[in-house]
């Protein structure tokens, strides 16, 4: 993938079928140049062997294909800035749920941009509305927050998040913090 955007746009996907109630994202600018991209959901989880094997991308749950590209690349990506991805995972019923975690290095050649986050943001949302998101991104040029559970209390269950009128003011919303 091109840009780092993508690579949250396809875990995030995953944190949906998983079934997440409520998904988080965050993307941290240390003040040394690392960026740290955290995913975090409490969905279903997954097995210990599942986690082992999740970054190899000759393994996959689905059954539509035989490859999984989308944590080996989230991966790769991390590592060839001379960061790192790692994953936590749990199916226990009290505490449920994955955490998918990238460090970058924003200050090597091989760091992928971000890329088009707004729409990445607005299209996760958008195409699930039943899940509460979660966003945050933070560096010393900004910081970026939103929190659908806000807009839930104060739209009220009468107005959908994935009413256009709604995505085009979380867009704009999101394009003034920035």
């Amino acid at each position: 993938m091109k840009e780092l955007s993508l690579n949250i746009l396809d875990v995030a996907k995953n944190s949906v079928s998983a079934g997440a109630n409520i998904i988080d994202i965050s993307l941290v600018v240390d003040e040394s140049g690392y960026l740290t991209l955290t995913i975090k959901d409490d969905g279903c989880g997954m097995s210990q062997q599942t986690v082992s094997n999740v970054t190899n991308p000759f393994y996959t749950t689905r059954t539509t294909r035989k490859v999984g590209m989308g944590l080996p690349l989230l991966k790769l990506a991390a590592e060839q800035t001379g960061g790192y991805l790692s994953l936590e995972s749990s199916q226990d019923m009290a505490d449920h749920g994955t955490m998918v975690k990238a460090v970058f290095n924003t200050n090597s050649i091989d760091f992928m941009p971000v890329g088009d986050i707004i729409s990445t943001i607005c299209v996760l949302i958008s195409g699930s509305p039943e899940i509460d998101f979660k966003f945050y991104d933070k560096s010393d040029t900004h910081c970026v927050s939103l929190d659908t559970r806000e807009l839930r209390a104060a739209l009220g269950n009468e107005v959908s998040l994935a009413e256009p009128e709604v995505g085009m003011w979380i867009s704009e919303y999101l394009r003034e913090q920035y």
